[in-house]
């Protein structure tokens, strides 16, 4: 049985989850110059912020027996919608604008949620190897977040290869707890930590963790990639 949190905890991810999104907004707003297609993207956004907390609050994620799995329902949209970016041509022009210090800014929201994620495994919400006492590397990443920002800017030439390194590495960082989080969590996937499963990205607030935050880090580690090789 899970412990009760403090009030603390879910504090501090609900301010990062909202962080990000006004974080995002001004990323739009910046490369963009449009107010009203801007905040049209940011009310979209907000939308999927509340639908995933509806369905997390009625117990919708909470059935893990269920073909196909529920889970689906918060990943595969923002997937989906990450593809699209990539096809188009206007979307991948928006992109290319957004300044690479800013994508990597973005990565400093991994330090809180990786302290949520600590204080969940300390209470029974997810297994200690969903953390950074376990197997979970993604903090060193929002940690060196403003260096590789600082060279990005002071260095922009001499350190292509050392950002790209750097992405890579987070990206593989980020796929490692997903793997994790999916191995973790009761349903038909599970093959890891039965006796303290990943029962957390199942409630609110923390669905938005696999909803939101991860696609919201993987579309930053993407878009810096891909404009490495652009401006090549």
């Amino acid at each position: 049985m899970s412990a009760h949190l403090p009030p603390l905890v879910p504090i501090v991810f609900g301010s990062t989850v909202f962080a990000i999104l006004g974080y995002f907004f001004s990323l739009v707003l910046g490369s963009r110059k449009n107010w009203i297609g801007s905040s049209l993207i940011l009310l979209a956004l907000a939308a999927w912020l509340v639908l995933q907390g509806i369905l997390s609050g009625t117990g919708f994620y909470l059935v893990t027996d269920s073909f196909p799995p529920r889970f689906l329902c918060m990943v595969v949209p923002p997937i989906l919608l990450l593809l699209l970016l990539f096809v188009f041509p206007s979307s991948k022009a928006w992109m290319d604008q957004i300044p690479g210090e800013n994508l990597t800014y973005l990565h400093l929201a991994r330090i809180p949620v990786e302290l949520v994620l600590y204080w969940l495994a300390m209470y029974g919400w997810v297994p200690i190897s969903m953390t950074f006492a376990g197997w979970n590397f993604d903090i060193l990443i929002g940690l060196t977040a403003p260096i590789a920002a600082y060279f990005i800017l002071n260095k922009p030439i001499s350190s292509k290869n050392w950002i790209l390194f750097w992405n890579i590495v987070g990206l593989v960082f980020l796929l490692n707890i997903v793997i994790l989080g999916i191995l973790s969590a009761p349903g038909p996937f599970q093959k890891l930590s039965f006796e303290r499963p990943n029962t957390a990205v199942f409630q609110f607030p923390y669905v938005w963790l696999p909803s939101f935050i991860v696609p919201s880090v993987l579309f930053a580690h993407l878009v810096s990639i891909r404009r490495r090789f652009v401006a090549s």
